[in-house]
């Protein structure tokens, strides 16, 4: 293991979330890290839809999840939808880049999160059609992921059923599986030693 930037290692996806509200300017950092990110010919493709606990949009969103995240989500303070413009804005043409710029976007954001002491689970289980359509979320726009954002809470609170993950047992994989020398499968960056 090798030695990294702090808020990268302590991110983690929580599932229980305290009842305490995130504040504008915090949340505004937030953003402004999400525009700051790089993308394809600088055309910044990402979109954001907050929605706040105890608003009718965001039951709506928590709605249009899989019944498993349903099940914890709906505590989360924020739930926040994000959205990939498809096509680029100067050319009109297919942006086959969209969702990978809007995932650096996002990961900007997650820094500058724990940064504040924040925690965001972001969520690829639930309905894009339903999402889009809560969100008033217009054509030509991809609904990619709902994230919930909050502080952390109490996994002790979680509904029966709902296991939080113990973020000190996180696993990942060794470099020598996804880094490679000049071709596929010789591991790199010194890996191999």
């Amino acid at each position: 293991m090798h030695d990294i930037e702090a808020l990268v290692r302590h991110r983690f996806s929580p599932k229980a979330f305290a009842e305490r509200a995130v504040d504008e300017d915090t949340l505004r950092a937030l953003f402004e890290a999400a525009r700051w990110a790089p993308s394809c010919y600088n055309d910044q493709p990402w979109h954001f839809v907050v929605t706040r606990l105890g608003e009718a949009a965001h039951a709506a969103l928590l709605a249009s999840l899989s019944p498993g995240n349903q099940a914890w989500a709906g505590t989360a303070p924020l739930l926040v939808l994000g959205v990939a413009r498809e096509c680029f804005a100067h050319n009109g043409a297919v942006n086959r880049h969209a969702w990978y710029d809007l995932g650096q976007a996002m990961a900007s954001l997650l820094v500058v999160a724990t940064a504040h002491g924040l925690y965001v689970h972001q969520m690829a289980g639930f309905d894009t059609e339903r999402a889009a359509a809560a969100c008033a979320v217009p054509a030509g726009h991809a609904a990619v992921v709902v994230a919930a954002l909050g502080y952390r809470g109490d996994a002790d609170r979680l509904p029966p059923g709902t296991a939080e993950k113990d973020p000190d047992a996180r696993e990942r994989k060794p470099l020598a599986e996804f880094v490679f020398d000049a071709a596929w499968g010789r591991p790199g960056c010194g890996t191999h030693g």
